[in-house]
């Protein structure tokens, strides 16, 4: 499964997240007044949680489909 594939998979809940994250993470770092380092952490910290958001729901995906396997093969 590639990299598009996860983000196609995403669920509703997931999805909502994601943007709202994104929306704050935008508002932080060009419309308050902070140090630069502070807008790079905040950007690395949201670019971090997305990426690990979609790796962990991909894994979750091939685990319930080696299950669904299993089950079919017992």
């Amino acid at each position: 499964m590639s990299f598009g594939n996860a983000l196609k998979d995403f669920g509703v809940v997931q999805e909502a997240l994601v943007l709202a994250l994104m929306l704050v993470t935008v508002f932080a770092v060009f419309y308050v007044d902070m140090e630069l380092s502070y807008r790079i952490a905040i950007g690395v910290m949201a670019f971090m949680v997305v990426f690990l958001a979609t790796i962990a729901n991909q894994i979750l995906k091939q685990q319930k489909e080696a299950q669904r396997k299993a089950a079919a093969q017992a």
